[in-house]
């Protein structure tokens, strides 16, 4: 495996998938900061740190690389002193597109001006975001899928922007952290998976809103009739409800669906496995 282009990565994030990617980072032995708002929010990132490494661990080949990895990760909730050294950022701030540019805005003032910028972002465009960081010929999207050490994607899309060179590193660092790269050769919003995988979730979601049938009714169809592991209610509840609702709050064809994922769950607390429950419990 090629070593990574880059000693030092900072995940902006510990949410679902961010604190995925730190791991995933920590455990092929890269230098990691993860940088999230509060201590209270890097307390909960630690304990997500630390659950997904226990998955991790019974999944994987080496799991004491897994296991290790939440402790040799840096936690601050200072942005500016998580980017200082930084050879790499990987932003996974919620999915609203003023958060990630004021955050990039910042990222930018205080990065060194070697350091290159990825979004991981699912939904929205990185032109969107580019110009905020100050940087746009060093900046990309790189997205990465749930239980990032077993559906170890990559997908790197780049803006018209940026520097051919920062890609190529960057696909390098993928594979150095056991991802299997994949290269857009234009925008897309969605990627290649998101715009194979949201179609077929709101699919799943208008049959639930409009009173077709359940949850576990229409995972099961699905399971059955497919071979797949998991319907859509389950991998809803994996992705994130909060990932969710965004996502369907920023289409306006998705309003029905937003509406009822924050009554029915949102409010309630409900977020998927992150909290233990959503449309199943967890232990």
């Amino acid at each position: 495996m090629s070593p990574s282009p880059f000693g030092r990565v900072t995940v902006l994030g510990l949410g679902v998938l961010g604190a995925q990617i730190a791991l995933q980072t920590a455990a092929h032995g890269v230098e990691v900061t993860a940088y999230d708002v509060d201590d209270a929010a890097l307390q909960v990132g630690r304990g997500r740190l630390d659950a997904f490494a226990a998955a991790a661990a019974g999944e994987v080949a080496h799991p004491d690389a897994y296991r290790s990895a939440p402790g040799r990760i840096r936690l601050t909730a200072d942005l500016a002193d998580s980017v200082r050294k930084a050879d790499l950022v990987i932003e996974a701030v919620p999915e609203t597109l003023a958060l990630k540019r004021d955050a990039w805005a910042r990222v930018g003032a205080a990065a060194p001006e070697q350091t290159v910028f990825a979004t991981n972002s699912s939904s929205l465009l990185p032109s969107a975001i580019a110009d905020a960081t100050g940087r746009p010929d060093r900046f990309l999207a790189l997205h990465f899928a749930n239980r990032i050490w077993r559906q170890n994607t990559a997908e790197i899309m780049g803006t018209p922007e940026t520097d051919v060179a920062v890609a190529d590193r960057v696909e390098v660092f993928a594979v150095a952290i056991g991802m299997v790269p994949i290269r857009l050769h234009r925008e897309q919003a969605g990627y290649v998976l998101n715009s194979l995988l949201i179609p077929f979730l709101s699919a799943a979601a208008e049959l639930l809103v409009k009173g077709v049938a359940t949850p576990e009714t229409i995972d099961t169809t699905w399971r059955v009739a497919t071979g797949a592991p998991a319907g859509p209610f389950q991998i809803y509840d994996v992705v994130g409800l909060r990932t969710a609702y965004a996502i369907a709050s920023a289409n306006p064809q998705g309003a029905p669906w937003a509406a009822y994922l924050k009554e029915h769950y949102l409010d309630r607390g409900l977020l998927g496995v992150e909290s233990g429950e959503g449309f199943y419990r967890y232990r």
